[in-house]
């Protein structure tokens, strides 16, 4: 791959996979929209990994917490700060995990890879988002995270295996519907990424097997540091805007990408 392919594909999963507008269908669309070939498993791989180096060096106190409470929870002690924290990341990640595999055992993942589905997604769920956001309350906190709203926002996020959903939106959106702040319900859309994208990335990883080579491991690295590069920067900018701004403009910007997308694929 060119260095300049490797830079657009590292761009957009790094600046699209946190924010509430569907990394995998930008990616998805990379290719049907600039006749680029299809940048292959190795590269999806590794794009994963520079998000989840960026989204753990972001939040680092919390995952120190979580992986304090995981030891905690193997010595069967929950009352430690960190436990119920792990515990709720693990459930919250169980109705994506499962769905996922059965979508992608039977070939039904493939076949919601088009840009109709794309299109509509991006505008239904767009809409839902906007909606959540104006009637959600603003009370709870992470701290009030528990595990009934852990299974709820485990199904909303299992939502985004659907293409142009997005997994932070579809995340968000449930949060703001349990009453999260936006704060709050953006920082526990991107914990919930970890494990997600972990079982993600392993489930591509096993794939992939021992078929990388030289030059895949080369373009890999490259790709891996740009998408680092790009998620810190899109996090950080993302959470300093929650401070002053609500989530319109990104809903805004999914109805026009939506309503472009749906022109194609019918027009």
């Amino acid at each position: 791959m060119t260095l300049f392919h490797l830079f657009l594909v590292a761009a957009i999963q790094g600046l699209t996979e946190f924010l509430p507008v569907s990394s995998s269908a930008h990616l998805i669309l990379l290719p049907q929209l600039t006749g680029m070939e299809d940048q292959g498993l190795a590269i999806d791989v590794a794009v994963h990994v520079g998000t989840l180096a960026a989204v753990t060096l972001y939040f680092r106190r919390d995952v120190a917490g979580v992986l304090s409470g995981l030891g905690a929870l193997a010595r069967g002690r929950r009352d430690h700060p960190g436990a119920q924290l792990a515990l709720n990341l693990a459930i919250a990640t169980l109705p994506v995990s499962v769905l996922g595999l059965v979508l992608q055992l039977t070939g039904t993942m493939a076949a919601l890879r088009s840009i109709a589905v794309i299109g509509w997604a991006m505008i239904g769920f767009g809409l839902v988002l906007y909606v959540t956001d104006r009637v959600g309350r603003m009370h709870k906190r992470t701290q009030d995270w528990r595990a009934r709203d852990a299974v709820i926002l485990g199904l909303w996020q299992a939502l985004a295996l659907i293409p142009g959903t997005s997994r932070a939106g579809a995340a968000i959106s449930g949060a703001r519907l349990l009453g999260y702040s936006r704060h709050h319900a953006a920082r526990l859309s991107m914990l919930m990424s970890i494990p997600t994208i972990l079982a993600a990335g392993g489930l591509q990883a096993l794939e992939l097997g021992a078929r990388a080579d030289a030059a895949a491991l080369r373009d890999g690295a490259i790709a891996a540091g740009l998408a680092f590069l790009a998620a810190l920067a899109a996090l950080a900018l993302m959470m300093r805007l929650l401070q002053s701004v609500s989530f319109t403009p990104y809903v805004i910007y999914r109805i026009v990408l939506g309503a472009a997308l749906l022109l194609m694929a019918y027009g």
